[in-house]
């Protein structure tokens, strides 16, 4: 019998000695407790099905965590993350491990257990195979003079070395955000524009036109004129200053801010507004809302002037802004969050808190909240004051922040 039948036959070939290895045979077969023992098998389909409540268990318990967690502004907390995130995860993830353990263990103990024998074949390429492409490799090596080159090779190796680092420096954004980590430049314990709830819209800044940075009086707007703004203290550094004696925006930081408190302003008759909430946080008929789509956050400010609706070009999402900024077209998860308004000794536009959700985009611990609601809880939090004792509900008086 030659070679090559016999490991068509199934034998090994020793690399070696390309000498014939014996055949050893099947072993005896071992038979399993569960095989011999009716008591151990009973034993192991208690296991196996108890693991398959089990996962049925953390499956209920998915539900309850998904309806039960708070996931609002002050969602509940495990070890310092969100409550909701770490008990979902961990029903799900537990879920699915008792199945997989439960099949595993239903294989290994009850399962038919038969023992079989498979030919097996040389899994090395013919001769002629590995002699052409070890050929064509010594080829590549020599023509591109690699060998002859170490520091063209060198620093190949480093240039590709160097490509982890920036893999691994963006592994860091996959860990969660610190809601108690202050943008740079504010001083410790001041919470201002901090995370993704807050922006640096404060009780008394001035609303700005944005690139000029020029305040601006009701006076100065006609019906139907919409205006791109933001806070004063991002153009006016001694406007910063009183908000904190440390106040300072570089690179990064100033673009972050700038772009969560970015804000349009529309003025419109004031007896189109039909929302109350909307009608007490305006002024003289200006409306302020973010202006940052709440569908994937895209910048918006196209208007139709006769129906007072705001037009993100992206994906086409409406807003009515005589309504509560609320979602009359489009993918928008959540209404457009709304500034309240007043006007400081000056005569200026001002804001007077800021705003009362998050803007932009949905995220999973975020409350989505009715304007009413949103209003009530701003009255309920001592704030209601800046509206009944400051500023008259016929919203033509000022209010002086000196």
């Amino acid at each position: 019998m030659s070679d090559a039948h016999s490991a068509h036959d199934g034998h090994e070939i020793n690399a070696h000695t390309d000498a014939l290895l014996s055949d050893p045979g099947m072993h005896d077969h071992h038979w399993r407790p569960t095989d011999v023992d009716p008591a151990a098998e009973r034993r192991a389909e208690r296991q196996v099905a108890t693991l398959f409540v089990l996962s049925g268990v953390c499956s209920v318990l998915f539900v309850v965590a998904y309806f039960g967690l708070s996931t609002g502004y002050q969602p509940s907390e495990i070890a310092g993350m969100g409550a909701s995130n770490v008990c979902l995860g961990l029903a799900f993830g537990f879920a699915l491990l008792f199945i997989g353990i439960g099949i595993i263990q239903w294989a290994r103990k009850l399962m038919a257990d038969e023992e079989l024998a498979e030919d097996r074949h040389p899994a090395a390429s013919s001769l002629e195979d590995r002699s052409a492409t070890i050929a064509a490799f010594k080829q590549g090596v020599d023509e591109s003079g690699i060998t002859r080159r170490p520091l063209i090779r060198n620093t190949l190796l480093g240039a590709v070395g160097f490509l982890l680092v920036p893999v691994v420096v963006e592994l860091r954004d996959l860990s969660g955000t610190n809601p108690n980590k202050l943008i740079n430049g504010f001083a410790a314990g001041n919470p201002l524009g901090q995370g993704l709830t807050n922006t640096i819209w404060r009780r008394g800044t001035r609303i700005v036109r944005d690139v000029v940075g020029t305040p601006i009086r009701p006076g100065d707007l006609e019906i139907g004129d919409l205006v791109n703004a933001e806070p004063e203290l991002l153009f006016n550094r001694e406007a910063g200053q009183q908000v904190t004696e440390e106040f300072v925006l570089e690179g990064a930081d100033l673009q972050n801010a700038k772009e969560k408190a970015a804000t349009v302003l529309l003025k419109m008759n004031p007896s189109d507004i039909v929302n109350d909430v909307t009608r007490q946080w305006s002024y003289e008929g200006i409306v302020a809302y973010s202006k940052i789509c709440t569908h994937v956050g895209c910048p918006i400010s196209l208007l139709e002037r006769t129906t007072h609706h705001l037009l993100c070009p992206c994906h086409q999402s409406t807003f009515d802004l005589a309504d509560g900024g609320k979602v009359v077209f489009g993918p928008a998860g959540h209404h457009l969050p709304q500034l309240p308004l007043g006007v400081d000794a000056d005569g200026y536009l001002v804001a007077l808190d800021d705003y009362q959700e998050p803007v932009g985009p949905s995220y999973w611990e975020r409350d989505t909240q009715s304007v009413e609601k949103i209003s009530n809880n701003w009255k309920y939090n001592g704030k209601d004051n800046v509206l009944n004792g400051v500023r008259n509900v016929e919203l033509g008086g000022k209010v002086d922040f000196a």
